[in-house]
């Protein structure tokens, strides 16, 4: 894991000595050709919040989500929801 970090350092070091001309934007879309209309429309919408919980599940089921590989817990919470939705219309 060490090797990463080092890689990861390494790789923002060079991102940082960029010069703003040496940036290739040609893949970025231009946004204002959206249209005013379309901004108009645009809603702004926050992240929902979560609460740290110490929660008591099956060692198997949660040998399973893990088994998935990473975001086991953002899973866990889909699966929550959705029963939650499921059972309150909502």
């Amino acid at each position: 894991m060490r090797e990463s970090k080092k890689s990861i350092k390494s790789d923002l070091s060079r991102i940082d000595a960029l010069k703003d001309e040496d940036i290739d934007y040609s893949e970025i879309p231009d946004l204002s050709a959206l249209g005013k209309e379309f901004w108009d429309k645009a809603i702004v919408k926050h992240a929902e919040t979560k609460a740290q919980v110490t929660l008591r599940v099956d060692r198997e089921v949660l040998n399973w989500f893990k088994a998935q590989g990473k975001g086991y817990q953002t899973r866990i919470n889909a699966v929550l929801r959705a029963y939650k939705e499921a059972r309150s219309g909502t």
